[in-house]
């Protein structure tokens, strides 16, 4: 008899990409896996538009992910009426689940860099460029490193061996990743409280919509982190645990927190609250000066 679930109501095609069992640990949701394509989807759009608007090329890389999560739940919705036994479906949909988070990350650091070249670099613990590097390899590094596994696991469903050894591999990278993401708030954090502290800032640095900005940032930064600790702890629990057999959980702290920290970006959007300019110059401004900076949407404005 296999170990792990098999759904009653779908009889496994016995195909030569089936397993013998659903590898989920349950078939997949038709709901969650619509309303997920669809939330992703405006939001892409959304970005799409927002990054037309505003000209935020920087920003782009958020629409790569969002696009990614579309794709994820695209094949999670085949899964679950097509075939949910299907290891490429499984692995097609875990790989750009998993995937898209690195793409919100990277666009985190991108407009902490911002942030910093706006607002004055002695905000910063590192410099912008190190942030991006170090913490973009990282993310690179350790999701390769759970595709990896998570392929491996496919594949030794799919032949009924033991899937521990590559579990533990999945639970090797996503521990990294929980570990360089939480240095990365530290840092995050760190820069808030430099930014709350100093006196004697630039205009933009204390106005309403850098602090938004800040806000945002660490917002999303700790729906990300949420959601990479869900996925550690999953893991951890091994092949068939509770929390992976359970789509509930899912849901709740994979689906949830990344739509939550992609859209607020939606809302916040980085070519409404950076200003553009030369940043020697914005950093530069004094206290006492009473001329506003103009965002990316003001100045279109004036153009217009």
């Amino acid at each position: 008899m296999a170990r792990g679930y098999i759904d009653p109501s779908f009889p496994n095609p016995m195909g030569p990409n089936d397993a013998n069992i659903v590898i989920y640990g349950y078939t997949p949701a038709l709901a969650l896996a619509v309303i997920g394509a669809v939330t992703f989807g405006i939001s892409t759009l959304l970005h799409l538009a927002q990054l037309l608007r505003y000209r935020t090329w920087y920003f782009a890389i958020i629409i790569v992910g969002a696009a990614m999560e579309v794709v994820g739940y695209i094949f999670r919705a085949l899964s679950s009426q097509v075939d949910p036994y299907s290891v490429i479906y499984f692995v097609v949909q875990y790989f750009f689940i998993v995937c898209a988070p690195v793409f919100f990350s990277a666009a985190i650091y991108v407009v902490l860099s911002r942030f910093i070249d706006k607002a004055g670099r002695q905000y910063a613990p590192l410099p912008p460029k190190v942030i991006i590097t170090v913490f973009v390899v990282l993310d690179v590094v350790t999701t390769a490193i759970q595709i990896a596994g998570a392929a491996l696991i496919g594949k030794a469903e799919s032949n009924g061996k033991d899937p521990t050894t590559p579990n533990n591999i999945l639970l090797a990278g996503l521990a990294i990743q929980v570990f360089s993401f939480a240095v990365f708030l530290v840092l995050l954090c760190a820069c808030i409280w430099r930014v709350w502290q100093q006196k004697d800032m630039s205009v933009w640095a204390r106005s309403s919509r850098s602090q938004l900005l800040l806000l945002a940032l660490l917002t999303t930064s700790i729906l990300i982190e949420l959601r990479t600790i869900f996925r550690l702890v999953e893991t951890a629990e091994g092949v068939f645990g509770y929390l992976s057999s359970h789509e509930v959980f899912f849901g709740c702290l994979e689906y949830l927190p990344v739509v939550l920290a992609v859209t607020t970006w939606n809302f916040l959007h980085p070519g409404i609250l950076v200003p553009k300019g030369d940043a020697r110059a914005l950093a530069g401004r004094g206290m006492n000066s009473t001329a506003p900076l103009a965002t990316d949407t003001e100045r279109t404005h004036d153009k217009v």
